[in-house]
């Protein structure tokens, strides 16, 4: 892998694990966080370890969409040649971000929607975009409707699964148009982050039933570092191993309408 990686949400379990698994092999890396002070943090721990490490850090809040053109507005072209979108939220309560989009289907799709293309021109022709789904895609369904959740329609898991479903389509999306470029999805599986922390009184009795089931951070992001490095595009990283994107997420031509409905709701 040639050239710094962007990571997205590197202060986070699997960001930060990320992060330190491409420090550790000498791979530069711009981290891209909403928490600086964290991300600074997380810097100064995988330097402690990894002292000839080069690793960056830039601001960028997915929930804001002036943000994320700040931030590819001043990134340099072919200064970057990877992208991993690993930033993820599972908002606790209804909330809508100052674009008017609801907050999970900002973090999780429409920022990275934005960044990714506001990117492209600066990236190498055959660039790796690394997006991470989740296994929770498969129990939703998706249409146009599904990008603009009411109050009413809302639920943590659901309208998580429902933006990283709208992810996982623009990935395959992005792909048709762009052939040369190595698009790949990595799903973690269940692992134990604060992101699986609902909020829900049960939590504590969770954590210690559940969460010692669940793969550790830097277990979860394998399959991501492997997307990173593949030769080939369009696989699904899972586990141990990479498969075809299963047949249950291929249907073009709802892919082209999820692409049009979101270039309607953001101007590029």
């Amino acid at each position: 892998m040639n050239g710094r990686v962007l990571v997205t949400g590197a202060t986070g379990s699997m960001g930060a694990a990320a992060v330190e698994s491409l420090a550790a092999q000498g791979i530069p890396v711009l981290m891209a966080c909403r928490n600086l002070e964290k991300a600074a943090a997380v810097r100064e721990s995988v330097l402690g370890r990894h002292p000839q490490a080069d690793l960056a850090v830039r601001k960028i809040d997915l929930a804001s969409l002036d943000s994320v053109r700040a931030f590819a507005e001043g990134l340099k072209a072919d200064s970057v040649t990877a992208v991993f979108n690993n930033a993820g939220v599972i908002s606790k309560s209804y909330s809508i971000t100052v674009d008017g989009f609801e907050n999970t289907f900002s973090v999780n799709y429409f920022g990275p929607w934005l960044l990714t293309l506001l990117l492209l021109p600066k990236l190498p022709p055959d660039a790796r975009i690394v997006n991470m789904v989740s296994l929770t895609c498969r129990f939703v369904t998706l249409d146009e409707t599904t990008l603009r959740p009411t109050e009413r329609a809302f639920s943590q898991l659901g309208t998580y699964a429902r933006a990283k479903r709208s992810l996982l389509s623009f990935s395959l999306e992005l792909a048709r148009r762009h052939p040369q470029l190595r698009v790949n999805l990595a799903d973690p599986g269940v692992v134990a982050s604060d992101m699986i922390d609902l909020g829900h009184w049960y939590d504590p009795l969770a954590d210690r039933l559940f969460k010692p089931l669940c793969k550790k951070p830097v277990d979860g992001v394998q399959p991501a570092l492997r997307a990173l490095a593949a030769a080939e595009g369009v696989r699904y990283y899972v586990g141990k191993g990479d498969r075809a994107v299963p047949r249950r997420y291929l249907n073009p031509a709802l892919d082209t309408r999820i692409w049009a409905e979101t270039e309607r709701l953001i101007r590029v």
